[in-house]
């Protein structure tokens, strides 16, 4: 039998498509006992969402957007206001990026939360956020070097401070409770089937309601946009375009027409068997193209057209060179491309013949 194409499925559609406002102790109750809000973020993707769970004698949270004085503030109106002066008295952290866990040890310390996270997120997320560098160490120069970085964009960043995720994530504390891939756990009054994503960030939590048609997404089942799949000098040879596809292949599965996403970034939607379909699909299709444009040997920094198809600024550079990389590395693990590093110390990568 032929799964079916993302045209024969059910469209993706959107029940509340007027976001809460980012900044404003706003919310929006998505579902019975289950509160949507956002807090801004200083880069081009503009916010995160956060949700609410009621537990009856406070809140369950799933993620905690970065920790700055902006935020933490935002946090004061939101108990005051949609959070009803109720504590929160658990947390649970979808992955280790800084939007989603940045002020996870705040409430844990400031509040005596417990938070719930995989081991995985945890462990990189608090190693991260011990971790501070006032300039790149030279781990991070070799990787950007044999990317391929634009020589003029490599000095400016060997001379600056780099992005910390002390700069953005509060100091966490000793202590979590793990949650794995087979778990079922209560929260907000449902019980959930806990399914690990991956590729966008390692054992990146899923949860799936039994009692509704919730699923709380993160950064794993996002609308109308693609989440980053990069790689870093911390394991420069990975494969996240690789776990990214196992993952959705393997979630896609257990996705219903009418299941409601709450997803970490853009709208909460319907229509899930499509979107995967999609999400699958982006990759495949940028796989084609940039096999096509290896005819002639390239670095990853030389790969933006076939990927992104559009120009790339100097915001989004980075991200654009991680991602290139790990589409890269997807096709030399496959054993479709040779790499070898060039006179500048960059590899170059080329189809075989």
């Amino acid at each position: 039998m032929q799964a079916p194409t993302s045209s024969e499925l059910r469209p993706i559609r959107y029940p509340f498509p007027e976001a809460p406002s980012a900044g404003a102790p706003e919310a929006i109750e998505v579902a019975p006992g289950v509160l949507w809000f956002r807090l801004p973020l200083p880069m081009a993707l503009d916010h995160v969402n956060l949700y609410a769970l009621d537990e009856g004698d406070g809140w369950a949270l799933i993620d905690t957007g970065f920790d700055t004085k902006k935020t933490r503030a935002i946090w004061q109106a939101l108990f005051e206001g949609p959070l009803a002066g109720k504590p929160v008295t658990r947390v649970l952290v979808t992955h280790h990026h800084p939007d989603h866990v940045g002020l996870a040890g705040w409430f844990q310390t400031a509040f005596g939360a417990e938070l719930l996270t995989s081991r995985t997120s945890w462990l990189m997320a608090r190693m991260l956020q011990l971790d501070t560098q006032p300039v790149p160490p030279a781990e991070t120069l070799l990787f950007w070097q044999r990317a391929g970085m634009a020589p003029d964009i490599l000095k400016a960043r060997a001379e600056g401070r780099p992005f910390n995720f002390a700069d953005c994530v509060a100091p966490m504390p000793l202590g979590y409770t793990r949650i794995c891939e087979g778990d079922t756990i209560t929260l907000g009054g449902r019980d959930w089937d806990v399914r690990m994503g991956n590729g966008h960030a390692p054992e990146h939590v899923t949860l799936w309601s039994r009692d509704d048609n919730l699923v709380i997404g993160g950064d794993q089942l996002l609308p109308s946009i693609s989440p980053n799949l990069g790689v870093y000098a911390t394991e420069p040879d990975a494969d996240p375009v690789g776990d990214w596809m196992e993952a959705c292949t393997r979630l896609a599965t257990h996705a219903r027409p009418d299941h409601l996403v709450l997803p970490g970034h853009k709208l909460p939607f319907t229509g899930l068997p499509a979107r995967m379909r999609q999400l699958i699909d982006n990759h495949h299709g940028a796989l084609r193209r940039l096999e096509a444009w290896l005819d002639t040997p390239r670095t990853a920094a030389e790969c933006f057209q076939p990927l992104f198809k559009r120009k790339i600024g100097e915001g989004e550079y980075g991200l654009a060179l991680v991602e290139a990389v790990a589409h890269l590395n997807h096709l030399h693990r496959l054993g479709r491309v040779s790499r070898s590093l060039d006179d500048a110390g960059a590899y170059r990568f080329v189809m075989h013949h």
